[in-house]
């Protein structure tokens, strides 16, 4: 099969106001203009997903949000339905993001439960999954990112993956400024990939895009790109300078 294309995806988390936000997406559109064959992604606060969607309207870099109700309407107190979300300018969403498990308690049930909500209205949906250091350290991760990766899809047809995204976050590398080697990540990618081909078969294994997250910067996306099963990035700290966000969507 052809060259999967490369997804660099920026998560803003809780950074930015208005202003800065809409700066920031400015200054990254300037940086980022000139990347043949490479999908740029950001990811904003809720609050300003309208204002950095129109600030970007004349770029090619599209708009997604950090999270997603499963639902279009509803008692839902605190939450973003997937109408809100596409209505305000955004075509993607970010799902089961280690913070959202770790720090909110997500399961992969309600994970699950928002992945096919973001699916069922067609956004770009990025499932997240990764081990914690515990859980590597006890030779869990295989384990893990297989348990994680077949709840995350559970009920995800076939035809509906093209529009699912796989990101693989190991947990004790997100905002540390630890980075699991290439070797490792390629290892757990190539794993993911494994896993995706039972659960629906090789093309559509072949196919699916998988990102790596876990302090991405500027001075280790070269060698994380040259992998043959990472397909993009999915970057934290590092999205919210333009300067460095360019250098890792321009990798070599």
């Amino acid at each position: 099969m052809g060259k999967r294309n490369t997804l660099i995806a920026g998560n803003w988390k809780m950074h930015t106001t208005v202003v800065d936000g809409c700066r920031l997406a400015m200054e990254i559109a300037k940086a980022c203009a000139d990347y043949p064959d490479r999908e740029v992604l950001l990811a904003p606060p809720f609050t300003i997903l309208s204002e950095v969607s129109h600030v970007l309207k004349d770029s090619e870099i599209i708009v997604g949000c950090q999270n997603v109700c499963w639902e279009e309407q509803g008692a839902f107190t605190g939450e973003i339905s997937p109408v809100m979300i596409k209505d305000a300018g955004a075509v993607a969403a970010i799902v089961g993001h280690s913070e959202r498990r770790q720090i909110f308690g997500e399961t992969d049930e309600l994970i699950n439960k928002r992945v096919k909500g973001a699916v069922k209205f067609g956004l770009l949906t990025i499932l997240c999954i990764g081990e914690t250091l515990d859980e590597r350290e006890k030779g869990h991760t295989f384990e893990v990112l297989e348990n994680q990766t077949r709840k995350g899809l559970a009920g995800v047809a076939a035809e509906e993956m093209a529009r699912v995204v796989i990101a693989y976050e190991p947990v004790w590398a997100i905002g540390t400024g630890k980075t699991a080697s290439k070797e490792q990540a390629q290892e757990a990618h190539a794993f993911i990939r494994g896993v995706l081909g039972q659960i629906y078969e090789k093309t559509i294994a072949e196919q699916t895009r998988i990102l790596y997250g876990g302090s991405v910067k500027p001075t280790n996306v070269d060698e994380l790109m040259a992998q043959p099963d990472i397909d993009g990035a999915l970057v934290g700290g590092a999205a919210l300078d333009a300067e460095s966000f360019g250098r890792i969507v321009n990798f070599k």
